[in-house]
Order: structure tokens, then sequence, then C-alpha cells
């Protein structure tokens, strides 16, 4: 009966690989089970993705040791920012009342037709300062009059910026912001939590990842763009290092994992090679608000070009993880489902899935960038120039070439782990085809994890129709006998 199942299981998903591969455009079926876990994959193809895996990870460390930035290279620049005079603080405040006055207007007052009023709003807001040395003052600050209508209520928190005195000049307050540390916070702890909630380990492991590549960014990005380094090698490099160690810690170590890595590796090349050509041809020089070209006097216009290519990749790093995981899961489902599918098959019914899931992301990825550049968006329709000259602006020119890059590397990506993940089970055998998946019973490790990378490659054939009738036939002769 088991031999029929797993024939009958064999021509009909052969028959139909597309509806399989559509099966497993998720990465867990509804019985909890992974796509692929039945999957064996030969030795060949095994040895070959986990060398070409485990080159690329060795490449990045080797990149990052070769990258590292210099040892103060952050000192450097903030000793620069203070050279001038004193440093501002940040402190807590609460707000207490919100006084609004008239006073003379200014250029900063300036009306749409271009006049300058004879009076404004002045707001002035006291409030209490709730910590340093001058912890329970009660301060007053002049607040920009948008602020003020948009509310502050007592009791807000706010962030104030202290001016110590200085010879000739007293100490001085200034507003700074609302101060948004607790609900930040609240968020934070929410989406953390909900995770942990909903994926349990593989959320854990992704939260774990997230700090990961915080740390990469904070401590060997950051400090070697500003020191000067390479911008492609330190984007390529620092994101490879981080997705070499995030893919395997959330997703476990597996061939489809691998060839999903593989995937991730190639389009962040691609990312790299085409933001550094697209920034070059289309001159962005990263000056497109006040903090860039506050920025452009502490450091080259070389490296804020390099930010622009970096920042670039960086965006296009979680696409590319979602697309090659999802396309190397769909391929091994399909060979699990379809034991007799060649590599042709694979890829066919692997692209049947990249092509949906690449146009959902394409609006992912171009509504994502619409929205952080809204307001850009805003001001242009009110100014109302050609949308040629529109297009062409610094601030909208960055976020279009930014959605033309994500787009098309997520696009060859595709393809790209598609072929990987189908070469490496294309010649692999299914065990238990045809069987039902064993129950989840809650326990860590209930259900198989899949191909893992250290899986030896089964050493027996399978047996032909005939020598199966034959066992089954002594079997019966057996039992006759007893």
């Amino acid at each position: 009966m088991t031999s029929d199942l797993h024939e009958h299981s064999a021509h009909g998903s052969g028959h139909d690989p597309g509806l399989a591969a559509h099966a497993g455009h998720g990465h867990v079926r509804p019985d909890g089970s992974r796509p692929g876990d039945d999957v064996r994959v030969g030795a060949l193809a095994r040895r070959v993705v986990v060398v070409l895996a485990v080159a690329c990870a060795l490449a990045s460390v080797l990149g990052v040791a070769l990258l590292w930035p210099p040892s103060g290279a952050l000192s450097a620049l903030r000793d620069q920012v203070s050279a001038g005079g004193s440093v501002v603080t940040d402190v807590e405040a609460r707000a207490v009342s919100l006084e609004r006055r008239t006073c003379p207007g200014t250029t900063l007052d300036r009306l749409p037709d271009g006049t300058v009023p004879a009076t404004a709003s002045c707001p002035t807001l006291t409030a209490t300062v709730l910590e340093g040395p001058s912890e329970g003052q009660l301060v007053q600050v002049e607040v920009p009059a948008q602020v003020a209508e948009g509310g502050i209520s007592p009791g807000d928190r706010v962030d104030l910026g202290y001016f110590p005195p200085t010879p000739g000049y007293d100490a001085t307050w200034q507003w700074v912001d609302f101060s948004r540390t607790r609900p930040l916070a609240l968020a934070v702890g929410a989406f953390a939590l909900l995770t942990v909630l909903v994926a349990r380990r593989r959320g854990l492991a992704a939260l774990g990842g997230m700090v990961l590549a915080g740390a990469v960014l904070a401590f060997f990005m950051i400090p070697a763009l500003l020191a000067g380094r390479p911008a492609l090698l330190v984007s390529v490099t620092g994101c490879t290092a981080i997705m070499s160690v995030v893919l395997y810690l959330t997703h476990g170590f597996s061939l489809r994992t691998a060839a999903a890595h593989l995937g991730t590796v190639s389009g962040l090349a691609l990312v790299g090679v085409a933001a550094h050509v697209a920034v070059g041809a289309t001159h962005l020089q990263g000056l497109s608000d006040e903090d860039s070209a506050y920025l452009g006097q502490l450091t080259s216009m070389e490296t804020l070009r390099g930010l622009v290519v970096a920042g670039i990749v960086l965006a296009g790093v979680g696409v590319l993880n979602d697309v090659t995981i999802t396309q190397a899961s769909a391929v091994w489902e399909v060979r699990e489902h379809a034991p007799g599918a060649t590599f042709t098959t694979l890829v066919r019914s692997g692209m049947r899935v990249g092509r949906d899931h690449l146009a959902s992301t394409v609006y992912t990825v171009a509504f994502a960038y619409a929205g952080a550049a809204l307001p850009v968006l805003v001001i242009l329709a009110v100014t109302d120039p050609r949308w040629v000259d529109a297009v062409s602006s610094s601030a909208l020119a960055e976020e279009v070439v930014r959605t033309a890059i994500g787009g098309m590397c997520v696009a060859l990506s595709v393809p790209i782990t598609t072929a990987v993940a189908a070469a490496a089970v294309a010649s692999a055998s299914v065990r238990g085809a045809g069987r039902p998946s064993a129950p989840d019973d809650g326990r860590p490790g209930a259900q198989d994890p899949g191909p893992r990378l250290w899986e030896p490659s089964p050493r027996q054939e399978p047996q032909s129709p005939g020598r199966r009738a034959r066992r089954a036939a002594a079997q019966q002769a057996r039992r006759r006998r007893r």
C-alpha cells in the first residue's frame, strides 16, 4: 500500500508541478511542517552549496577585518563638532503652560507672497526641568509657531537644549522637540512581544538578528564610511556579514537556507554595483536635506555619495532576504511533491511562484519609498513644477534611484535563487513520499527540521517494482507457513 501511495504521489505531483509550487509559497504548512522536510540532497550538490556559502561568509569576515575603521574615527568628528564652542546638552522637561504673545515679525515669518509681517505669533513655553543640575527649575523657551499650533498640553514631556554659560553670556535654553522615549519604547516592546508570541523561537531569533545588524551598523559600517573607506565594499561586506549570520540564526542550518544565502549574496553584489553606477550617473551627492548638508561640512563629498550608496544597499537587504527564502522554500516543496522533476521543471515551477512574489514585492518597495518621500511629493504638488523637473530634483531623484535599483536587483535575485535551489535538489531523493507528516506534539524538534548541512546522503537505491513484488510474495509465504 505504501509503495502504491508513493507511485501515486510521484505521478500526481509530477502532472502539475506549478500547483505544488504555489502550495510551497509559504514557509510553513498547515500541519506545522516545513516545505522540503522529506527531501534528501545529493552529496555533490550539498558540497558545492556548502562550500560556496562558507566561502561567502569567510569572505565577509575577511572584508570586515580589512575594512575595519581606525580607532577614534568617530571621536575625531565629535571633537571637530565641539571645537567651535560649547556642546548643547539635551535635557528632558515637563510642559507647564503655553503662553501666546505677539512680537515683531522677522524674515523667518515671511508670508507666501514674500512680504514680512509687522507682527508675528511668538509662543512661549514654561517647563519644569526633570534631570541634570537644573532639575526642578522652571524655564521659559520660545516654541516655533507651527509646533504650538499642533498643540502642547500641560504634562507633555519635551526635550530642551541647554547652552552652558560662556564668558559674556548667560546660560540659555532652547526648544528641541517632543520627548518620545516612552512611547517609542512601548511600541518597540509591543512589536518584540508579538513577534515572540506568534513566531516563538524563530521570532526570538529574528529579534536577535536585528540586534546583530544594529551592532554591525554602529561599530563597523558607519565608522568605516566616515573614515573614508570605499562605500561599495563597506556596504556589501557589512550586509553580507549580517545576512551570513541572520539567515542561519532565523531559519536554521539547512541546504535550503544555504541556497537562499547564495541568492541573497548575489543580489547584494548586484545592488552594490548598480547603486555605485547609478549614483555616479545621476550625480547624487546626498545634499537633499539640512542634516546631510551639515554632515557635508564635517566630511568630504565622496563620503556623502558613499552614504547614498550604502543606504541603497541597506534598503535592499530586507526585501532580498524575503524573496530568496521564499524561492528556496518553493523549489524544495516542488521537489518533494514531484520526485521526478528535472532541473528545468523545478526552475519553471519555482519561477511561477517568483513572478507572483516579485509583482507584490515591487509594489511593496515602491509604496515604502513613496511613503518616505510623501512630504516632498506634497511640496511638488503645491509648487506645480513640470514632472520631469520634479523627478530630477535631488530629494526625489534619490528615492527614484533607490526604488529602481532595489526592484531590478530583486527581479534578478529570483531566477538566481531559483536556479541555485533547483540545482541543489534536482538529483535529490525523497523520503516518505505519500506519507502524512508526523503530528507536531509541541516539543522542540518534533517536526523534521529539513535537510541539514551535515546530513549524509542515502546509500540505498530505491527498490524496483519487481523486487518489491517478490519481497511481498515471500512475506505472504512465510505467514502461511506460520
